[in-house]
This record gives structure tokens, C-alpha cells and sequence, in this order.
């Protein structure tokens, strides 16, 4: 790790004094606690709560030449406080969180290769998963053009194998994907702006395993659609539209996603809006093999339907779909944050208890949350959520939702800016 370090800083400050231009370099820490008391699923009414505290350690080296490269290099660790002894050797691994360079052909044109965050619009399809101390990062390359400040397209690629193997072996789709290409467009006109995105995503896998006649396949999904925004005084809003089809593994699919926000500051300090959003599902009376899920990818899903991840973070895949209708109240002053989200969930599809059919309302979750900025490197933030149940989520995720199901969280983030330096130009 020192050795690296010095290798990458040593390296930097050398080729930046050669072509004078800018170098940072940043840090993060950040430990968070959680009690988890129902999270994700509901709980046994004699199940106790999970209480833990995660970190976050992260060193960011940025570099940019002008218009001609940049570098990222973001070394990170991720570890639980307690689960190494107090004298490891080898506590914890530290691993590349970011590490992509990009080359700028001409001002509008450039190439970034290497692993990188891919965020894009409102992080729906693809996003960072910044809550997730881990968060999610790329092997891809990319092309972008800008002909203006109001256009941008980017186009993507990424091809993953497990091992530099000198044979064409079967990947596990550690990535979650073994292929992917899409283009993503954003243009600004005037108060509204316009996204599009195409997206196809490559799974493989054995067709006809443990049989003589198995062979490697790699089918094909696309995911396609916009979003677009509008903003005007103190009334914004959004919608979007995405569908998906092709084929999951060896089922054809035919899924979709529709959302709709609409806000509006009733002061300076105060905005509240209302939302809903629809992630089409299947019956689970339904043999019909055709896939009817919406799978939301690579989005940062933790940010949607609710704080307690009991939809789309990690789990309700291939599921009976979602409804969700949500308000949300805004209150921000000076270096004080605030925010009160309460949702209302029902079932995009027929739920069953045997040849019972369920009601299609879920619940009820009330997301809370407080944040206050010490300084500009230092802040502090918690939250509280709870989930009141019906008879049918009891059914669709186990456990009782008699029971109290909640979650609690108090996070610091420090984030200096160890090194900022414009060197000279040399004439």
C-alpha cells in the first residue's frame, strides 16, 4: 500500500511538472452505524435487531492536463469495525475503487478507459450506489462528444472474463453482466431536458448443463428509453419511460418502468413534492415463461422505493413488480438538511397465499432523515425508518409484519482535500 502510494504520487508530481497542469489529491472516512431492525425483509416478532458499524477509507488521486488527459486513481477499504483482531497482520483488503484514464482527441471528442462510476440522469439504470460503502464501479470504455454545453452523447462498452485464461471458459458473470454496449444522450433545451438511453446487456451461461449436449450461450436484453425534465421558477418535474426486451437466459422479455416527480418551493427553505413510480411484475398464478419484471440493473436502487431496501437491493427480482406513490418534504437552511419521505406501496402484479388472492396493497414506510454540515470536509447525517406491513408483504417477504420493523443510522463523512496544486506553466 505505501509503496503504491509513493509510486502514484511520485509519478504524478513528475509528469505534472513537465506539463504543468492540476493535481489533487482527496480522502474520505466514513463510518456509519446501523441497528437493523427489519431491514429488507420483515422480521420474527422474537428476531433481534443487527447493530454494526461499517467504514469507508478511500484516497482519490486526480490529475488533468488540460485538454489533452485526466486520471483518476481511487484506492478504497470497506470493513465492518471488530471483524479483524485488534493485532491482524492482514486485517482487510484494499482494492481499486476507480483507476481510468482519459484521452481528449480533440475538444469535443474523448476515450476513457479503466474502471469508473457510469452515473447517469437520475441514476435509475446506471448510478454509483454511493450509500453502499462499497459502491458500484465499471471495467468499460467509453466514447463522449460534447459539440456543445447543451449536448453531450456518450457511448459504452465493457467485455468481462475472470481469469487472463489462454481458453474460452465460461465467465460467472461476477460483474453482472459478461457483455454490455449502450449510448446515452442528454440535450438542454432552454428549461427542459431531454435524455435517452439504449442499452444491451449480455449474460452467459451453459445451456443444457450436465448434459453432453450443453453448450456456452450468451443472450441479450435491452433496456431503452427517456427521461425528461422540466424546470421553470419554483415548479420543476420529471418522467421517464424505459422498457425492456430480447431474452434472460432462455426466456423472452417484455418488462417496463414509469415515474413521474413533480416539486415545487413553497420557500426559499421549504420544497415538497409528490411522485409515483411503476415497475411492471408477474402474477404469481402465472406460468407463462416469459419474463414480466422490470430489473432496474445498475441503478442506485437504495435511493429508490423506499430507504429500508425492501425492493430491488439485492433482492425482489423476477417478482410480483411494484407500485410506488411517495411525497416528499425538503427543508434545507444554511448548513442544516432535513428530509421526510413517506411512501404507500402495492403489488404490479396478483399476489397468492396458496389459491388465495392477496390485496395488492403492501404497506406503508416513513423515511426521516438529518443532516448537518460542520465544515466543508466534515458533516454528520442520521436517519429513521419504519415499515408498517400488510397481510401481503407478510406474504411476499416471510416474517411478521405484526412485529416492529424500523431502521436507524448515524453517519460521519470526512472528506479533506489533502493536496491541490496548479503547477506553473513552463513556456
Amino acid at each position: 500500500m505505501k509503496k503504491l502510494f509513493l509510486l502514484v504520487l511520485s509519478t504524478v508530481f513528475v509528469t505534472s511538472a513537465m506539463f504543468a497542469q492540476q493535481f489533487d489529491l482527496s480522502a474520505e472516512i466514513r463510518p456509519r452505524y446501523e441497528n437493523k431492525n427489519g431491514f429488507k425483509s420483515l422480521r420474527a416478532k422474537d428476531q433481534k435487531s443487527g447493530n454494526f458499524i461499517s467504514q469507508r477509507t478511500r484516497l482519490n488521486f486526480d490529475y488533468k492536463h488540460g485538454s489533452r488527459m485526466a486520471f483518476k486513481v481511487a484506492l478504497q477499504n470497506v470493513f465492518v469495525w471488530g471483524d479483524a483482531a485488534t493485532m491482524s497482520v492482514n486485517s482487510q483488503v484494499t482494492s481499486l475503487q476507480q483507476a481510468w484514464a482519459e484521452v481528449f482527441l480533440i475538444d469535443k471528442l474523448s476515450l476513457k478507459l479503466g474502471r469508473q462510476e457510469i452515473v447517469y440522469d437520475d441514476h435509475r439504470i446506471f448510478g454509483n450506489v454511493g450509500w453502499a460503502q462499497q459502491a458500484r464501479s465499471h471495467d468499460a470504455f467509453l466514447i463522449k462528444y460534447k459539440p456543445s454545453d447543451k449536448h453531450r452523447l456518450d457511448v459504452g462498452f465493457a467485455y468481462s472474463a475472470d481469469n487472463q485464461g489462454g481458453v474460452d471458459a465460461l465467465y460467472s458473470n461476477a460483474a453482472g453482466y459478461k457483455t454490455f454496449q449502450y449510448a446515452w444522450y442528454h440535450g438542454d433545451f432552454d428549461k427542459i431536458g431531454l435524455s435517452f438511453l439504449a442499452l444491451n446487456t449480455g449474460i452467459q451461461y451453459l445451456k443444457d448443463a450436465g448434459l453432453s449436449t450443453e453448450t456456452k450461450k450468451t443472450t441479450f436484453m435491452q433496456t431503452f428509453g427517456p427521461r425528461l425534465t422540466m424546470k421553470f421558477d419554483k415548479f420543476s418535474a420529471d418522467v421517464s419511460g424505459y422498457v425492456q426486451t430480447g431474452k434472460a437466459l432462455e426466456s423472452d422479455v417484455f418488462a417496463y418502468n414509469a415515474a413521474l416527480n413533480a416539486r415545487y418551493q413553497v420557500i426559499d427553505m421549504l420544497t415538497i413534492g409528490l411522485g409515483a413510480e411503476m415497475l411492471s411484475g408477474k402474477s404469481m398464478d402465472d406460468t407463462d415463461t416469459k419474463v414480466k419484471s422490470f430489473a432496474p440493473l445498475f441503478g442506485t436502487n437504495h435511493k429508490f422505493n423506499g430507504w429500508m431496501d425492501y425492493f430491488y437491493v439485492g433482492n425482489h427480482g423476477n417478482s410480483v413488480g411494484l407500485t410506488d406513490v411517495y411525497a416528499t418534504f425538503v427543508l434545507k437552511k444554511g448548513k442544516f438538511l432535513a428530509k421526510l419521505i413517506p411512501h404507500a406501496f402495492l403489488s404490479g402484479a396478483n399476489i397468492f397465499r396458496g389459491t388465495e388472492k392477496m390485496g395488492s396493497y403492501l404497506g406503508a414506510e416513513v423515511d426521516f432523515m438529518l443532516k448537518y454540515k460542520i465544515n466543508p470536509s466534515v458533516a454528520v447525517s442520521g436517519g429513521y425508518s419504519q415499515m408498517i406491513a400488510s397481510e401481503s408483504m407478510e406474504v411476499l417477504k416471510g416474517g411478521d409484519r405484526n412485529a416492529f420493523n424500523s431502521w436507524a443510522w448515524v453517519m460521519f463523512t470526512f472528506k479533506p482535500k489533502l493536496i491541490s496544486y496548479k503547477f506553473p506553466e513552463k513556456k
